[in-house]
């Protein structure tokens, strides 16, 4: 597992991040204080304060491509 922080501020951000991490086949998760959801859920991710930086865990292989692809999201 690999931890990054992210800015999702902005509907556009949303759909744009959602887009770019359906093309992995890792499992990701988003985190806003005590909430997890599912980084892949544009749904769930609406759930979360997207006014806050927020957490992205990155599971499985190919860790380095998917942080190079999520670049301009990162804070």
């Amino acid at each position: 597992m690999h931890t990054i922080t992210i800015r999702l501020n902005s509907i556009d951000k949303v759909k744009e991040f959602v887009r770019v991490i359906t093309n992995f086949d890792n499992d990701f998760d988003v985190r806003s204080g005590r909430y997890t959801v599912d980084g892949k859920s544009i749904l769930g991710i609406f759930s979360l304060d997207l006014a806050r930086p927020l957490e992205l865990d990155i599971y499985g292989d190919n860790i380095d491509a998917v942080v190079e692809a999520l670049q301009s999201f990162t804070v």
